[in-house]
């Protein structure tokens, strides 16, 4: 009696090793011009670029080498528009997929950044849904490749605040647990702790339910018995399985 919720994110999850390479055929034929937002270590993004390739797609690269900032969006939101793309790719840590989401979401809109969003902003609604937005996380800690906000940094105001819309879902999210093969020791770490850190503040919440106590009770009992493990050996597979997982959830 009296249980009550909701409960959204991205279109389709693709989960599991090897999935990565399922993306030519995911999006053969749909798109034309693709903006792939990746960060430092674009391994991965080349690679992607060559799957895009063979699909004839058109692609522009756009780095973000730091948390992403008002001006880093809004550069990219005028890269995506003027390039005319109609497809954009998250591809790397937190910062690319949250960077990926907030581009995607601007370019039919009209207006600056700022124009959307909380706190610092005028908070305007979205009007157009956004261009669809490919989510590919390479580590395995903040889950930006399932929710509908990207976290922005005023350098001017120093605050972090957000562009939140239910319109900001990616359509689709693949999460391949070799692609954090990569991932050096101590981000290993860091991103674990991160999912373990969300996992525990949704669990407590006074806002939560018995069915996202569900993702939580799994997420931490996988990362309680394969962070250490991961983290004293990187190559361990069913550890990293887990730790993807964990921060899917």
């Amino acid at each position: 009696m009296g249980l009550n919720f909701s409960y959204a994110t991205a279109s389709e999850i693709v989960f599991g090793s090897g999935t990565f390479n399922q993306i030519g055929k995911r999006v053969a034929g749909k798109y034309k011009n693709a903006l792939v937002v990746c960060g430092k270590s674009n391994n991965y993004a080349e690679q992607l670029l060559e799957i895009l390739a063979s699909q004839n797609i058109i692609v522009t690269i756009y780095n973000i080498y730091t948390e992403p900032t008002i001006d880093v969006i809004q550069e990219g939101i005028e890269l995506g528009r003027k390039s005319g793309c109609d497809i954009v790719f998250g591809i790397g840590g937190g910062s690319p997929i949250d960077s990926a989401k907030a581009i995607a979401a601007m370019i039919p809109n009209e207006g600056v950044l700022l124009d959307y969003l909380e706190v610092i902003g005028f908070g305007k609604p979205l009007v157009k849904s956004p261009v669809p937005c490919i989510a590919i996380p390479t580590t395995s800690g903040t889950g930006a490749e399932v929710t509908k906000n990207s976290v922005i940094k005023s350098t001017e105001k120093k605050v972090k605040v957000s562009l939140r819309s239910d319109k900001m879902y990616p359509v689709l999210a693949v999460v391949d647990p070799l692609l954090a093969l990569s991932m050096p020791q101590h981000i290993t770490a860091s991103t674990g702790v991160d999912a373990l850190t969300h996992l525990m503040e949704t669990f407590v919440s006074n806002q939560s339910n018995p069915f996202i106590d569900l993702f939580c009770r799994d997420g931490m009992k996988r990362i309680a018995r394969s962070l250490e493990k991961v983290v004293k050996n990187g190559n361990d597979l069913e550890a990293r399985e887990d730790m993807a997982m964990a921060s899917l959830l």
